[in-house]
């Protein structure tokens, strides 16, 4: 049987994607797109990785946006691929990470039937994303795709998604790629510099909080040579802990879940806050207590590369709108040597070593000891990926996210990110080490997604942390309702023995000497490997909360 021809409209979304620089697309195949699969045949420009669930597929390419800046791209089917995948793009959404799902559609003629998986995309996905939209004409798939990378880049990053009626793949067109899209230039005013230098000359405990919504290496670098000239306290936003290095004399620890009580004291005693990139969403803030929505006592300068951002939720003193790369870039270059550098930046990185320094405790597998084993063994620029759950909160705590970028982990709180983020990484970064962090019940999200890393080949390591419960729920059960557990059991199967199904090196923990002894023979090896960590649900959180400590209260 002589094959078909790949349709001219699928082959021009295919060189539109590939003028975009995309070089790796993440998908379920579906019946929908197959001209576009066809398309990609034989393209060398482009890795095809093939996913075993949807949310899984979104899930790389939000984590590919994050690592990249550009959008990570997924392909996935009408209905029920559409459904599965929205948790990828509601992540995206809110972690301000640019990525662009396509969507294969019914035929145009069978819209508004009800017709086979129908739904309304753009409806659907509206507001979880920027922009929601259906390619109707072959004519204009350059436009379309040109204005989906524009507006994922653009501003506060997010995700797009476009939808592809199956017959329009189908259509002939002459129409050729739009040229590369990049970010506007969004240079930080020099006035209003000036306004902010005169802010922080003026403070006596100035604090900054950083990370999130176009930050990059050049952010990093400058802000960071910034603060340390002037000795100004630098915390990170919730699961932005790459955004500054660890080792810098200024840095001052994490905010979010279970944070440093004295870094929590320093922002809320603050005179000024200064909030760079971050959102100052409801997990950076503590259900907005610290800093406080409205204090007339405490100024507050945000700066934020998205206009709509800007007084958003909080009482802004000042606000500024550009680029995170060039805001920083301007804050390392200025001349004004009238800021008298503060002795805070110092006292806040020694608060933090303590708070991040582990100390043993009673239990078996000590999970504080493993993470400082892997400190002393691992390579500085690991990247860790993780979903969600109180099991991340030792690496939160404990780890340090040297490099950038080394920490993938949804801002969202979404479960099952850790396994696809590390698939995407390993494939992204082939030659730095990958560990995919998850507890037992986030792992069983997506953990599918083994049979992945093995097909493509990715070299990385998985930690499971079992400990037979939602433990973060249970966690709070405790709290709320001592003794009356319910519904936060789980009934785990042997994921060692799981993980050699799928092709992994695995091996079983008990105890803090069997994990240091795993994972240095897991260190020793390439490709899949799997460590499966069983903890007692009795150790809780990093915060050293206990099942019998909350009971007692």
């Amino acid at each position: 049987m002589t094959a078909r021809p790949t349709p001219d409209a699928a082959k021009l979304l295919v060189d539109c994607l590939i003028e975009q620089g995309a070089d790796r697309i993440f998908t379920v195949p579906g019946e929908s797109f197959l001209q576009v699969l066809d398309a990609l045949h034989g393209r060398d420009e482009i890795e095809l990785v093939t996913c075993r669930q949807e949310g899984g597929v979104a899930f790389m390419a939000c984590a590919d946006g994050t690592m990249t800046g550009r959008p990570g791209i997924a392909f996935v089917t009408r209905g029920p691929g559409a459904t599965n995948a929205s948790i990828g793009v509601h992540v995206a959404h809110q972690d301000s990470q640019p990525m662009i799902l396509f969507v294969g559609d019914v035929d145009r003629s069978m819209r508004e039937r009800e017709g086979f998986q129908e739904i309304d995309f753009p409806a659907f996905f509206g507001p979880i994303c920027k922009w929601a939209a259906r390619i109707d004409s072959a004519d204009r798939i350059p436009e379309f795709v040109a204005r989906a990378y524009a507006t994922a880049i653009s501003g506060r990053p997010g995700p797009v998604v476009l939808a592809l009626p199956e017959d329009m793949l189908s259509d002939a067109t002459q129409a050729t790629p739009r040229p590369f899209v990049s970010r506007p230039a969004q240079a930080a005013c020099p006035d209003a510099m000036m306004a902010l230098m005169a802010m922080i000359g003026d403070a006596a405990s100035p604090i900054a909080i950083i990370g999130g919504a176009g930050w990059n290496p050049k952010a990093r670098e400058n802000f960071q040579r910034f603060a340390e000239r002037i000795g100004l306290p630098v915390a990170t936003a919730f699961r932005r802990q790459d955004a500054i290095s660890p080792s810098s004399p200024v840095y001052a620890g994490n905010l979010g879940y279970g944070p440093n009580p004295k870094l929590v004291e320093r922002v809320k005693q603050a005179d000024l806050v200064l909030a760079i990139g971050a959102r100052l969403g409801e997990a950076t803030t503590d259900g907005y207590s610290f800093p406080a929505l409205d204090r007339e006592d405490q100024l507050l300068v945000h700066i934020h590369p998205d206009p709509e951002e800007l007084h958003r939720v909080y009482r802004t003193d000042f606000a500024m709108c550009c680029a995170m790369d060039e805001f920083a870039e301007a804050a390392a270059l200025w001349e004004d040597r009238s800021i008298i550098s503060f002795d805070a930046g110092a006292e806040a990185h020694a608060e933090w070593e303590a708070w991040a320094t582990p100390k043993p405790s009673q239990f078996a597998l000590d999970l504080g000891q493993c993470v400082a084993f892997m400190r002393e063994t691992f390579p500085a620029d690991t990247i860790i990926c993780n979903g969600a759950g109180n099991f991340s909160g030792w690496w939160h705590r404990y780890w340090r996210y040297e490099g950038f970028p080394t920490q993938l982990a949804p801002t969202s709180g979404a479960m099952g990110y850790g396994m696809p983020a590390a698939v995407a990484a390993a494939r992204r970064f082939p030659e730095r080490t990958v560990v995919a962090l998850a507890g037992d019940g986030d792992f069983l999200m997506n953990g599918q997604e083994l049979a992945t890393a093995v097909q493509h080949g990715c070299d990385m390591i998985v930690l499971v942390i079992d400990n037979g419960a939602y433990g973060t729920i249970r966690m709070h059960q405790e709290r709320e309702f001592p003794a009356r557990v319910s519904g936060t059991e789980l009934a785990n199967p042997d994921f060692a023995a799981l993980g050699a199904a799928y092709g992994a090196w695995s091996a079983r923990a008990e105890t803090t000497d069997q994990f240091k002894q795993a994972l240095s023979e897991a260190q020793g090896r390439r490709g899949l490997r799997l460590i499966h960590c069983v903890i007692e649900v009795e150790q809780l959180a990093a915060s050293g909360a206990t099942v019998s400590g909350l009971r007692s209260r």
